[in-house]
């Protein structure tokens, strides 16, 4: 059906619209990644930001209407210096929904669909992507993008289920339930982040996946879904776009910061996607490319290559009588001597 993993050929198909959030702090990979610097904006080993990686990623697929990236405002700049840096990489319009401080996912996601329902329609689909993952193959992220937005069409909401390598707690699971065609099930539970033996449990049974937290739905299909399960959200997020409409069509959006105040502080698991997998109205697209969160050093050490020691990084490293050791180096040359199974991370103003 689908051909490069290209989505839908279809020219009656309502336009793709990449949402890409990037408004959390991500203080797992502290000193390198925190409050004032966002795992997004990182610099990985090859010179990238996960942020560029996913607009790229986004930019690509076939359908895009525009590009909607969700943002603390304190790092607006920084963010559209990233995109501006990528060139002809990144080749479509893009609008920044800039929030005063956060609030989770949830009332980025309603307030992302409001915009969306207004520029283009309630059957416009919205792909949602975290702006911190790490997927390497583009043909099979479209193409399980196409799938999504497939059945985004059919009034579903869409999330991504990654197969997974082995028993994780760090993950949530979603529970697959009958097949719905290529690649795709219902989804019938979400399971927060396991205990070890429930996680060992889980792989064994051979029908849940790791939930990605990235999702598909038409604009219409998910504020519906927010009036049954989160009217509150949704109430608090419709006040915030009042106050936007005025500008609605312009690049950068500014959220009042008192208007904001009144959403929930929740993630769109919790407040839409668990209630609506026990009502029924979900599906999952089996997905088949790398997948990473990048949420530790030892997933940052795997992104560099390692020498006969083990040791891995970048920046310029001089490794002697040392094993299993990451070294990130800034500005200054890193040396170690002697030791083993060691992070190092050197940046400006902490190491």
């Amino acid at each position: 059906m689908h051909t490069n993993g290209a989505y839908m050929d279809s020219k009656n198909l309502p336009p793709l619209i990449p949402v890409i959030l990037s408004g959390g702090a991500g203080t797992r990979l502290w000193p390198l990644s925190r409050e004032t610097a966002p795992k997004p904006l990182m610099l990985l080993p090859d010179g990238e930001t996960l942020l560029g990686k996913t607009g790229q990623r986004a930019a690509a697929l076939q359908g895009v209407g525009e590009i909607i990236t969700v943002t603390n405002r304190d790092h607006y700049f920084h963010t559209k210096d990233v995109y501006a840096s990528l060139g002809a990489r990144m080749p479509l319009g893009c609008t920044f929904l800039l929030e005063p401080f956060g609030r989770n996912t949830a009332p980025a996601i309603a307030l992302a669909a409001l915009l969306v329902e207004s520029r283009h329609g309630p059957q416009a689909t919205l792909l949602v992507m975290p702006a911190d993952h790490l997927i390497r193959d583009g043909v099979a992220f479209a193409a399980a993008a196409a799938r999504a937005a497939e059945l985004a069409t059919e009034g579903r909401l869409v999330t991504f289920g990654i197969a997974p390598m082995h028993a994780e707690t760090g993950f949530g699971y979603i529970e697959c339930g009958h097949e719905i065609g290529a690649d795709a099930y219902t989804a019938t539970r979400f399971v927060e982040k396991p205990a070890l033996a429930q996680a060992r449990t889980m792989v064994a049974a051979g029908n849940f996946l790791w939930n990605s937290g990235m999702f598909a739905f038409s604009a219409g299909t998910v504020l519906s879904a927010f009036e049954r399960h989160a009217p509150l959200i949704l109430a608090a997020m419709r006040t915030v776009w009042q106050g936007l409409r005025a500008k609605s069509v312009e690049p950068m959006l500014e959220i009042d910061p008192a208007s904001f105040a009144a959403a929930p502080d929740i993630s769109f698991d919790y407040a839409v996607m668990e209630r609506a997998a026990a009502a029924a109205e979900v599906a999952v697209v089996r997905a088949t490319f790398d997948w990473s969160d990048v949420g530790s050093w030892q997933a940052m050490s795997a992104l560099s290559d390692s020498d006969g020691e083990g040791n891995s990084g970048s920046g310029e490293r001089v490794a002697i009588a040392t094993r299993g050791t990451f070294v990130y180096a800034g500005d200054r040359v890193v040396a170690t001597v002697g030791v083993n199974d060691l992070v190092i991370v050197d940046t400006p103003d902490a190491l």
